[in-house]
């Protein structure tokens, strides 16, 4: 139980309910020297724990889902992947052959995986075009890009052709964390702050306002981007979006609607490493209750933990069938995967 949570004895029954969860990882040989860079964000007995577990799709992996009631998982490479290879050719070669590695694993049970592609954002019509094979003929349910791209990010004109393509397609794309192009000097002295304590969701946030404040949203509505760690801090801090925004120095940038509107519009959010009722709370009424959906964020957070928080968590049933289960068939349109 998280330590945020009321005691057990003051929590509602379990809820037997459909979960799925859509921040699980995974690693393949090709990949490990690119998860090594994320060593100096985690601790050396999390690292070994969870490289051994990322490698795994069969039992190991299924028997923890069935443990807990995990219906179906889409999974996604552990980051950061070729998003920290300069070579734009080596990035699409090595992108498009995990996408093939994925989409073998997943052809082995259809019915518990689904897969987010990983894209070379290096270059961003090929990302765009491996994004549609995998849409279409992988059978993918979206993407999942580890932050920015050697030191670009995804607001940058050069990645029109990609959000255009993710609208047409109605592909999510799920910002996951990873480490800023430089180190701020707020961190120095603190190497705890480094990671997902801290820089990760700091980073990430500003990353999701770039694109919503570039307008992306406003020139491809039907874009949709998914923010893990329950919107990594945005919902408690949409009034302050609008209120702000407008009176902000030299604001070059126009909008014609509040960012808020474009964040509940755009942006879904999942609850993968924060199992806090009031967080979960504050995600529902901020964003709605259709914009929130269950995740573990498998292996580097308990799956007991997060499967009883949904379970027993204090909202409506409503509002858990669809955070559960309910908002990521829609939103992902899993209606065909899951039996």
């Amino acid at each position: 139980m998280a330590a945020s949570s009321p005691s057990i004895a003051n929590r509602p029954t379990k809820s037997s309910i459909k979960k799925i969860a859509l921040e699980e990882h995974f690693m393949v040989p090709d990949f490990v020297e690119y998860f090594a860079d994320t060593y100096q964000n985690i601790s050396p007995a999390l690292a070994k724990q969870g490289l051994a577990a990322l490698s795994e799709f069969g039992n190991e992996r299924l028997g923890i889902m069935d443990q807990n009631q995990i219906d179906f998982a889409v999974l996604s490479l552990s980051g950061p992947g070729v998003q920290v290879e300069k070579d734009a050719i080596v990035a699409q070669k090595k992108a498009r052959s995990v996408n093939d590695v994925l989409a073998k694993e997943i052809q082995k049970r259809p019915e518990r995986y689904g897969g987010f592609a990983h894209l070379a954002m290096q270059n961003p019509g090929g990302a765009a075009d491996e994004l549609e094979r995998c849409m279409r003929d992988l059978k993918f349910q979206g993407a999942m890009i580890n932050g920015q791209t050697n030191g670009e990010y995804l607001d940058l004109d050069k990645y029109s052709v990609f959000w255009e393509r993710a609208a047409a397609l109605e592909a999510p794309v799920y910002l996951h964390p990873g480490n800023p192009a430089d180190h701020p000097a707020v961190y120095a002295g603190h190497s705890e702050l480094w990671g997902p304590v801290c820089s990760w969701t700091f980073e990430t946030a500003a990353h999701a306002l770039r694109l919503v404040f570039s307008g992306a949203f406003e020139r491809y509505p039907k874009a949709r981007l998914i923010l893990g760690h329950m919107g990594e801090t945005l919902p408690i801090s949409l009034w302050r979006f609008d209120s702000r925004w407008p009176k902000s120095h030299q604001n070059l940038r126009t909008l014609p609607q509040p960012p808020s509107l474009y964040i509940k519009r755009n942006i879904a959010i999942t609850t993968s490493g924060v199992c806090s009722d009031a967080a979960l709370r504050c995600a529902i009424d901020s964003m709605g209750e259709d914009n929130v959906m269950f995740s573990v964020d498998y292996p580097f957070e308990e799956t007991a933990v997060a499967a009883d928080f949904i379970e027993t968590t204090p909202v409506s049933e409503t509002e858990r069938q669809k955070i559960a289960s309910g908002n990521a068939e829609r939103i992902l349109r899993l209606g065909g995967h899951i039996t």
